[in-house]
């Protein structure tokens, strides 16, 4: 059942009804708990013994988790891996030893196989959204049950895991976006990412109302979003590189302490400045297939806009992340960063 979610969820044909032969279809017994069908791309697990234990620091306490992912319909490989997750989960290869809210983000966009539809969901996790439309009314909905979930769980510690994969191709293929807000992360978080063969963490210097970045600000949970790769069609995921991802998140559904990694294993970079289209008239400098964390020395002209005028490189190099053109009117076109150091253990 649980292998058949996620095209059940993109046929938009999860049962709301509340027979009795409804019910036994929207909750089902696992290996150690059982599993909910909230609606069209909403699962949630639930173990069947207490996992909190009050006593304990925060980070040494079973988290409740949200993992999601096709925020963007076209990034295929994370759906894929945690396909392979739930598949383990219901064949008894996995204990449920956690409370996990999977969600399955944009799921119109999914199934036209299109990073979005009609904007980019991930800029709208944000109260008080005062836009239409249906990413819009989508972003809504997942922020209610995201709400929802922390608010059952209110005794445990609270992490989220956007997964994603990047546009292009990139220096660091698989990297964490720390999200920016008054949260601190714990040292074991690094620990975590770098057992997960996470090659780099770029720290967000501003509020971007992405999806992890809304479970950090709003809930201050631990979150990241992570880049796993390079977006591709489904069938086409090379997803063996994956494997230390898929083993952290059996082990967050477990409820069990993943494997760790030295942070020496990642490098580190902050956020120096972001680009931004502001007129039609917009363009990049660069190569359209120059990879994530392309550096450029200084005296280098990276964009030129007919508002604002050219971006070039000050005095110290910067690396280019996400560079996109083709982005709405006021959107990030990319972000300029520079390698930091590693955080200190607590």
């Amino acid at each position: 059942m649980l292998a058949e979610w996620l095209e059940r969820s993109l046929a938009n044909n999860v049962d709301s009804g509340t027979t009795e032969s409804h019910q036994k279809e929207r909750r089902r017994q696992l290996c150690g708990g059982h599993y909910r069908l909230l609606g069209p791309g909403l699962l949630e697990l639930l173990p069947d013994s207490p996992v909190a234990n009050t006593e304990l620091h925060p980070e040494h306490q079973v988290p409740a988790c949200v993992i999601s992912i096709g925020i963007h319909g076209n990034e295929t490989a994370p759906i894929e891996l945690m396909g392979e997750t739930l598949a383990r989960l219901e064949a008894g290869l996995l204990r449920l030893g956690a409370p996990v809210l999977v969600i399955l983000g944009n799921l119109a966009a999914i199934q036209a196989g299109t990073r979005f539809v009609e904007t980019n969901l991930n800029r709208l996790f944000q109260r008080g959204l005062d836009i239409t439309g249906d990413e819009a009314d989508r972003a809504r909905l997942l922020m209610h049950a995201v709400d929802a979930f922390y608010e059952r769980h209110s005794n445990s510690p609270r992490l989220h895991y956007d997964l994603h994969t990047a546009i292009r191709d990139s220096q660091y293929p698989r990297f964490a976006v720390e999200p920016f807000a008054e949260t601190p992360t714990h040292y074991c978080q690094w620990q975590w990412l770098a057992g997960a063969d996470i090659q780099a963490v770029l720290h967000q210097h501003e509020h971007s109302w992405t999806f992890s970045h809304y479970s950090k600000y709003y809930h201050g949970a631990q979150a990241f979003t992570l880049e796993l790769g390079q977006a591709l069609p489904f069938g086409e995921n090379h997803l063996a590189p994956l494997s230390p991802m898929g083993e952290l998140l059996d082990a967050l559904i477990e409820g069990r302490e993943p494997a760790q990694g030295p942070l020496s294993a990642m490098s580190f970079f902050r956020v120096e400045h972001e680009l931004i289209r502001q007129c039609d008239d917009f363009r990049l400098c660069f190569a359209n297939d120059t990879p994530n964390f392309s550096e450029f020395p200084p005296g280098t002209q990276l964009a030129e806009d007919a508002k604002a005028g050219a971006f070039i490189v000050g005095d110290h190099p910067l690396r280019v992340v996400f560079p996109n053109a083709n982005v709405e009117i006021n959107a990030r076109a990319a972000l300029l960063v520079s390698a930091t150091t590693s955080p200190a253990e607590d």
